[in-house]
């Protein structure tokens, strides 16, 4: 990944558990090159799964502050009338 953003670098971090989980469940000792097919998958899915679902929940996270300001702005804009039904 060239240049990750301070959301991508985060993201890499919340891998760290759950790939130290899969490692240590199927061996910490055991190098790399030992690691079957098998294993190689589960521990790419492991990794990628985590990193989507920090960066999903982070994308949702924004979207609803985004959602709430434009909310806000608009009705600074546009403030309810008191007057009643306009006719």
């Amino acid at each position: 990944m060239l240049d990750p953003s301070e959301m991508e670098i985060t993201a890499m971090g919340c891998c760290l558990s759950p790939l130290g989980e899969f490692v240590g469940a199927i061996g910490m000792d055991r190098p790399l090159a030992d690691y079957s097919r098998e294993e190689v998958m589960t521990l790419i899915d492991v990794v990628v799964t985590a990193y989507q679902q920090h960066m999903t929940a982070e994308h949702e996270r924004m979207a609803a502050w985004d959602r709430a300001f434009l909310q806000e702005r608009l009705a600074q804009k546009n403030p309810p009338s008191s007057m009643g039904a306009p006719f």
